[in-house]
């Protein structure tokens, strides 16, 4: 006799109840939790995405079975709550290939938090339609390109975006979630206006920056104006029985024509003679200039670097005096106001140039600003002190100049960047990555730079005051070998007032948030924001990567997340699959921390720090 399935499976259960209540009931209880411990569509979705990357996680050998089993789950990087998966968290493994195609998320209704950071993925960031109950998306780090999907306006409860450092083009959508409190674009391809939504508003410039094609508040590229709207002239109504002779539309055709040709002719008589005139006024000002005699002041000021003031009355100028005995003086005054000019950087303390001059050599000059007040003896003595310094770390200043209206800077150039360009610039597809070898080395180089600061300048309270990575010059000497200068140090005498020292970089240490007093810890401070740089590969004072709140002092970070078991979450990804070396990078980012102490006590001496560092090898 054929009975159906079900038929035996019930005279089964029966036998078992007759024979054995009570284990019956855990038999029950085990088919009926094997029944509906997970929701099939949720797993496929996240089987779809196993299967679609490569990691050096092994999510194959660990994505198996339920991925949630009521509260819990096995699976690496999944959360659940009440047998829903709730949370995708899987950064920096090294995840690579593109996400699956389409809304393969869409199943996974109670999803609130997405963090895929610092890896590889490459494609359009996902799609997620529906996904009512998500707050946090983090994509950062990755190579995601294509535009920022507008369906990412739709979600209601978001609260935190960060999709910085990627590859995304395109506008940014108009977001307008009360409840977004944290969102980066940074570092990609986007373009266009910043929407003018109150959200979108509050954040600050660090959110939007190194996007080259993005415009308006809060950034401080204006946007064009749009294009002049050309209304069509209304055709004169016509009775449905009159038709226009065709006669007449070919006279009002020809008229149109040669209006346009006409005003084409006089628009290029117009651009011909000016262009014309251009032409003959530059050949006499460089007949002029050849010609004149004299200091040569006008020549610089007009074609060489622009808005450059009177340098004061010829008896006052002060011939070039070169630090450097045994060098010998290669150019003077006259040499350096003919030569070219190119703007290196505009920053707190004034305006670099890369000057080249006629006889060839290459110098680097800084106007200095906010100093009209100094005395000549007070500026001559300052640069006599910094220029008679010399340490392999240093960039040698070569001289001087003063008037009461202008003061410059002379220095050696030998640099090919900045250590923020080396660390922020040109990441993604491309770039080569900046081991751990490299970055202790080039660490190792800023500390006995500063070291040798701190002990040659006893008498500065802050010997080098403006420290940080855009003013480490960086000379590359191979492809990994690199020799660290620092830049723009000893200023802190010649600065007028506390209103410009917030300029500098030791604005950003607690003491002088707090008005305390300055000392050479505040340059320590500086350094160990330096050291959470190298490590980190993040920009301090953007906005914390995977928190909820923002932070703005990229120590409150890092000591966050060092704070929960040495995490090595906070390791720049170049550097993460290193992990012969991760016992070196939280030593060194334990050194960090001790500089960035908020008591100024508290903090190591430079040649401490420098000791600690070096016994790190």
């Amino acid at each position: 006799m054929n009975l159906p399935k079900y038929v035996l499976v019930l005279l089964v259960v029966m036998m078992l109840i007759f024979l054995n209540p009570l284990s019956t009931m855990n038999f029950v209880a085990s088919v009926s939790s094997e029944i509906d411990e997970y929701y099939p569509e949720e797993r496929e979705a996240l089987l779809k995405l196993r299967d679609s990357l490569s990691s050096n996680s092994d999510l194959h050998g660990n994505w198996t079975g339920p991925p949630c089993i009521n509260n819990s789950s096995r699976w690496a990087g999944i959360a659940c709550s009440n047998w829903h998966i709730v949370h995708i968290v899987l950064q920096g493994i090294q995840l690579a290939g593109s996400l699956p195609p389409c809304a393969f998320l869409h199943n996974i209704t109670f999803l609130s938090k997405l963090s895929l950071r610092n890896n590889t993925l490459s494609g359009p960031v996902p799609n997620l339609t529906n996904l009512v109950y998500l707050e946090y998306v983090v994509l950062s780090y990755n190579r995601f390109w294509g535009s920022i999907p507008l369906e990412y306006i739709e979600l209601p409860n978001l609260r935190v975006l960060e999709l910085q450092s990627n590859y995304l083009d395109g506008h940014i959508p108009p977001f307008d979630q009360p409840n977004l409190r944290a969102f980066n674009v940074s570092y990609n391809h986007l373009e266009g206006p910043i929407p003018q939504t109150a959200v979108l508003q509050k954040f600050p410039k660090s959110s939007y920056d190194h996007n080259s094609n993005l415009c308006g508040s809060p950034l401080e590229t204006s946007c064009p104006p749009p294009p002049p709207v050309v209304v069509a002239p209304s055709p004169s109504p016509l009775s449905p029985n009159i038709i226009p002779p065709k006669k007449k539309n070919n006279l009002q055709e020809w008229s149109f024509a040669l209006i346009v040709a006409a005003a084409a002719l006089v628009l290029f008589l117009v651009i011909f003679v000016s262009l014309s005139y251009s032409r003959k006024v530059h050949r006499k000002q460089a007949a002029k200039e050849e010609q004149q005699t004299g200091d040569g002041t006008s020549g610089w000021a007009q074609t060489k670097m622009p808005h450059l003031e009177s340098l004061g009355d010829p008896e006052n100028r002060v011939e070039l005096d070169f630090f450097d005995k045994e060098m010998p003086a290669a150019f003077d005054l006259d040499d350096l106001l003919r030569a070219s000019a190119q703007v290196l950087g505009k920053g707190k303390l004034g305006t670099t140039y890369k000057v080249t001059l006629e006889s060839g050599p290459v110098v680097v000059v800084k106007r200095v600003k906010n100093m009209n007040e100094l005395s000549k003896k007070e500026f001559t003595q300052q640069m006599q002190l910094l220029g008679n310094m010399r340490h392999e770390n240093l960039v040698q200043i070569l001289s001087f100049y003063y008037s009461k209206e202008e003061k410059l800077v002379i220095s050696k150039f030998e640099s090919s960047g900045t250590l923020f360009e080396l660390l922020h610039e040109n990441r993604g597809v491309g770039r080569v990555p900046l081991d751990w070898a490299t970055r202790l080395s080039i660490i190792k180089d800023i500390a006995k730079g500063l070291t040798f600061l701190h002990q040659s300048l006893p008498s500065h309270k802050v010997p080098h005051a403006n420290l940080k990575s855009s003013n480490v010059l960086v000379i590359q000497r191979n492809s990994q070998t690199y020799h660290l200068k620092l830049t723009d140090f000893g200023f802190l005498p010649l600065v007028p007032s506390r209103k410009y020292n917030e300029d500098l970089a030791i604005g950003k240490s607690p003491e002088f948030a707090q008005g305390k007093k300055l000392s050479q810890k505040s340059d320590v401070y500086c350094f160990g924001i330096i050291l959470l740089e190298v490590i980190t590969g993040r920009i301090p004072g953007e906005i914390s990567p995977g928190n909820d709140e923002t932070m703005d002092d990229l120590s409150d970070w890092v000591r966050m997340v060092v704070n929960n078991d040495w995490s090595t979450d906070i390791l720049d990804v170049e550097i993460l699959a290193a992990k012969e070396d991760h016992d070196e990078m939280l030593k060194l980012t334990k050194i960090a921390l001790d500089c960035t102490d908020l008591t100024p006590e508290k903090r190591p001496k430079m040649i401490q720090v420098l000791t600690r560092i070096e016994e790190i090898d």
